[in-house]
């Protein structure tokens, strides 16, 4: 080309490619601009090292970099590699023909057909360049071929309007100048810039600069904004727990340690690494919302992969990099495929595993952090048969006394005593009298603090044959030892039907060992677990908590003095012994449920009576 000589066109479109991009439109935020750039600038880069891995060029005396540089005065935005450039064809075949991908053509003839991912090409689809439109309204290219053709200058406007022309560029690689457009000024804000470079950029494996147009001091080092290793792209041998610990505070400005990670590099057929962290929760009522961060060869795509990550471990925190994703063109939306469901099935395995080895190598650490993740687990294990088959020999079980046992641990050590059956409670504080009880005859307890402990019950007892979970008030006297046989007392049981408002109530007379207790309320597991779930779709506060069901059990020790003397009272006082009997009861519902308003304020009348009565 002649050096004063011209040539105009106009960008040429192929309407079968573009399509598809018309229907999704181009990018779902303008930010994505700086990504694409920087992404193809990579490329150019990676390209050309390929080139000298081969032996097709000499290898480069220049360290390759990537600057990204702002001129806020001339109100541009340039983007500089000094990778593989382009010749006048090139930039024709690349540029000028929107959806036609340079390194399509550069995969299939250095790599062979579909290897790219391997050898780390981003570009995929020809159209991110486009991307730098939506903020300029010129955009400029100088450009030099690595095969030293002769250097090229490509203006545009956003109009699709172009001109080539002979270029002055001396050295090898690719400049791209926006002329940034008014009405997108925000883009000269250095600030906006570098978090961009940070959000998009932080991990591409060229060394990416950022000069905000600041006089630099003499002293001053030069360093790059990205890692270009970033830690899951090395070996887990060589990552120390430090290193685990400052890459997650770095990637998440969360300065709360992790429980654990989990190190994912799967080759062939899947080839895709990764970290994963389970966070720690500070509280209840922290968000329990997770993120990973989805990046294609070290670029960033997403923060949200939910197609990727199965919604139950969606808790997690973490990145993944997977250089072989089926994306579409804004590398924003996943094509769910097979690869896809593959990737998800591997992490819920690696997630397993890593419970299964924890469990087996450190149980006293495992222990430790199982009170943060059982939520997680016992959901995943409810979602997922294969990781309830994989991870149901180390599922733990809290114990009363806060240590920690496996099922079978704590089915094998119940064998003489309660074979099969688990004992629990879902208030240690409320439920402590049963508790007391149970243990006072040798008998574990396990202590559930949230209602999908019991879904999670049910879980087990569906897969584990003959085993069962009751809870520690449900049927005290099958494992309780007798004194002896109780005598029944049909006008005692009259009695305590009356001042219970419930003339249908299961009165049941036992010589219980214990004779401190005087009365017991037993509901039998079945319907406790009925009121529970009621209890979770239940909008209404204490006021509404419903009667106790119909096979609730009023169980009477015949052994307390207590019982005794309300029975002779009945003939002497009946008055007053309804006024014991009733007091007696309410402590018994009060040991298995908190009262509602109305037996609140019963309750409260009948202390100040039987207090006004002892003091006279």
């Amino acid at each position: 080309m002649n050096e004063n000589e011209k040539k105009t066109g106009g960008i040429s479109v192929n309407t079968e490619n573009i399509f598809p991009v018309i229907k999704k439109w181009l990018y779902s935020e303008k930010d994505i601009f700086l990504r694409e750039l920087v992404s193809n600038a990579t490329d150019a880069v990676t390209k050309l090292k390929r080139l000298e891995s081969l032996g097709e060029i000499p290898a480069s005396t220049t360290p390759y970099r990537i600057d990204v540089v702002l001129d806020k005065e001339a109100k541009t935005l340039t983007v500089e590699d000094n990778g593989i450039g382009m010749t006048e064809e090139e930039l024709k075949k690349y540029i000028c023909s929107i959806a036609l991908s340079g390194a399509v053509d550069f995969i299939q003839k250095y790599e062979g057909d579909g290897e790219g991912g391997k050898n780390g090409i981003i570009g995929h689809f020809g159209l991110g360049f486009y991307s730098a439109f939506m903020v300029s309204d010129t955009v400029e290219i100088h450009t030099r071929s690595y095969t030293d053709a002769p250097a090229v200058h490509w203006t545009c406007s956003a109009d699709g309007e172009y001109e080539i022309e002979a270029g002055e560029r001396a050295c090898r690689g690719t400049e791209i100048i926006l002329h940034i457009a008014e009405e997108e000024t925000e883009y000269l804000d250095a600030g906006k810039l570098r978090e961009m470079l940070r959000k998009y950029c932080a991990f591409m494996p060229v060394e990416i600069y950022f000069d905000d147009g600041s006089e630099k001091k003499e002293e001053e080092k030069e360093e790059p904004i990205n890692d270009t290793l970033p830690l899951w792209q090395r070996s887990p041998a060589d990552c120390t727990d430090e290193d685990y610990k400052d890459f997650y505070r770095k990637v998440f400005a969360d300065f709360k340690e992790p429980l654990f990670q989990i190190h994912i590099n799967a080759d062939y057929p899947l080839n895709f690494k990764g970290i994963l962290y389970f966070p720690r929760i500070a509280s209840n009522y922290e968000s329990l919302e997770g993120q990973v961060k989805l990046y294609y060869n070290q670029v960033f795509v997403a923060d949200n992969i939910k197609e990727v990550i199965p919604e139950y471990l969606l808790m997690l925190r973490g990145v993944l990099d997977c250089p072989e994703l089926p994306l579409n063109v804004s590398r924003s939306y996943l094509q769910t495929n097979s690869y896809v469901n593959k990737v998800s099935a591997h992490i819920v395995k690696k997630v397993a595993d890593k419970l299964v080895s924890m469990q087996r190598e450190d149980k006293e650490a495992y222990a430790k952090v199982w009170d943060d993740i059982k939520t997680f687990v016992e959901y995943a294990c409810m979602r997922d048969d294969k990781f309830w088959s994989r991870t149901k020999d180390v599922l733990l079980l809290k114990q009363n006394d806060g240590t920690h046992v496996t099922v079978q641990e704590y089915l094998d050590a119940a064998k003489e005593k309660h074979e099969n059956t688990v004992y629990y409670t879902t208030d240690p504080s409320l439920q402590a009298q049963y508790v007391a009880m149970y243990e006072a005859e040798g008998i574990s307890v396990v202590c559930f603090d949230s209602l999908l402990d019991t879904q999670f019950a049910a879980l087990i007892e569906s897969k584990m044959s003959g085993v069962k979970f009751v809870r520690v008030d449900a049927d005290l006297a099958s494992v309780l030892k007798n004194e002896g046989s109780a005598n029944e007392n049909e006008e005692l049981r009259t009695l305590f039907r009356a001042v219970s408002g419930n003339e249908q109530l299961n009165v049941r007379f036992e010589a219980l060992k214990d004779a401190d207790i005087p009365t017991i309320l037993n509901v039998s597991e079945e319907s406790r677990r009925m009121e529970d779930m009621m209890r979770m779709y239940r909008m209404s506060g204490e006021d509404a908590m419903p009667p106790f069901p119909t096979d609730t059990t009023l169980i009477v020790n015949t052994t307390s003095p207590l019982v005794e003397k309300v029975a002779a009272m009945q003939t002497a006082d009946a008055e007053k012994a309804k006024g014991f009997a009733s007091y007696l009861y309410r402590l018994a519902v009060l040991s298995q449920r908190r009262f509602n308003a109305e037996e609140m304020q019963e309750f409260l009348k009948d202390s100040y009576r039987i207090l006004t009565e002892l003091a006279k």
